[in-house]
């Protein structure tokens, strides 16, 4: 078995936190770590749960770029969202029908008391094919 573990320069290092951002393995699927509403520092940048999950997904469509992937090429998504209410999940699908329209993937979503880092409103990560 081949695995290729990769962290992305556009993105914060997060090898202080534990976790690796991009593993291919095989050459045939992607598994990206949970991105976040993360500056260079990997600090979250708002407080507000909108901003948040329009960065996460960018981040999730930068770690996909690493690897030589984009959205269309992620079959699996597992969301997490603090305090989970009607209105977050608006937002989130709202989001999701912006990159994916009528075909999103699958999809987990996992209401949460508080993630990994303090501020931390959203966490989002991926798994997706080549080819």
């Amino acid at each position: 078995m081949t695995i290729e573990i990769t962290n992305p320069p556009e993105l914060h290092d997060p090898t202080g936190f534990g976790y690796s951002h991009v593993a291919r393995v095989r050459g045939e699927l992607v598994f990206i770590a949970g991105q976040y509403d993360s500056d260079a520092e990997g600090h979250t940048t708002s407080t507000d749960f909108a901003t948040q999950v329009d960065r996460a997904f960018t981040n999730l469509g930068t770690a996909l770029g690493s690897a030589g992937l984009d959205y269309a090429d992620v079959f699996q998504l597992r969301t997490f969202i603090v305090d989970h209410d009607l209105g977050k999940l608006e937002v989130l699908g709202k989001k999701i029908a912006e990159i994916w329209g009528d075909r999103p993937p699958v999809q987990t979503l996992v209401g949460v008391a508080a993630l990994a880092l303090p501020g931390m409103l959203f966490e989002v990560d991926a798994v997706a094919a080549v080819g």
